[in-house]
């Protein structure tokens, strides 16, 4: 829930506590601007509250926290957003959301400069896959294309194909930041199929370009059942090594 500054911190409950025992560090963000980048999907830019200097050393590629939203019954929700653009010397980020019913697109909606809200720092990591792939293999949609664009921008000289599922006309104006000379984007609709298209398209072409898989890197990041299921795959039927394969079910349908 968005609150004003200096207001009663949001409760986290038992969620907050385990956080907490896993040495969870919370900060506070204060949102500065926020842009409709399409009728489904918003930026909010934010100061840190102190994040990016305590975290200077572990930035990474797909960083993410944990934003605390209070729903009308009054209870804690917690959803996690991928870092965007961090700024460590501003003290700055944004935060993007593609918006849909719930707690989290509503307080997106509403975001304005002067709101506030918590956010816990626990449990992002990234692995960089060594040796380097020729190509990275990649797997999202509007909800994870914050952490596919930081996994492009991590690896500026590497070739890369996105399969990127799209659930509506204006996702073809989201900013994937993709170059023409090294990247191929081949866009899936979803339709009504639940990711079932999306895992199609995959199983047909991927394995014309993974070569050989223990020096291959699939990062994947769909809905949870999409994701599982080609994680599967890759692992059982193309024998995809498991570190080399970098699964995350974003969302639940």
């Amino acid at each position: 829930m968005s609150v004003a500054s200096g207001a009663v911190k949001t409760a986290k409950g038992w969620e907050g506590v385990v956080l907490k025992l896993l040495r969870g560090k919370d900060f506070t963000f204060t949102v500065v601007g926020a842009e409709q980048v399409t009728e489904h999907f918003r930026r909010v830019r934010m100061t840190d509250g102190g994040l990016l200097a305590a975290a200077a050393q572990s930035l990474h590629p797909t960083m993410w926290v944990r934003l605390w939203f209070a729903a009308a019954d009054g209870k804690p929700h917690q959803r996690a957003y991928t870092l965007v653009d961090p700024d460590p010397a501003a003290g700055t980020f944004a935060l993007e959301f593609a918006l849909h019913d719930g707690v989290a697109s509503d307080w997106a909606r509403r975001a304005a400069p002067g709101d506030t809200i918590e956010a816990t720092v626990q449990g992002t990591g990234f692995a960089a896959p060594d040796p380097a792939p020729g190509r990275l293999l990649v797997i999202g949609d509007a909800a994870s294309l914050p952490a596919v664009n930081s996994l492009l921008d991590s690896f500026p000289d590497t070739a890369a194909t996105v399969w990127f599922e799209t659930q509506h006309a204006s996702d073809a104006d989201l900013p994937l930041r993709v170059h023409a000379e090294r990247h191929e984007v081949r866009r899936v609709e979803r339709g009504t199929g639940a990711g079932e298209a999306l895992a199609e398209r995959v199983r047909a072409e991927l394995p014309d370009l993974l070569g050989e898989p223990g020096s291959a890197y699939v990062w994947l990041a769909s809905d949870t059942a999409t994701t599982r299921t080609l994680a599967t795959w890759l692992r059982k039927d193309l024998s995809v090594p498991k570190q080399r394969v970098n699964a995350l079910g974003y969302w639940r349908p």
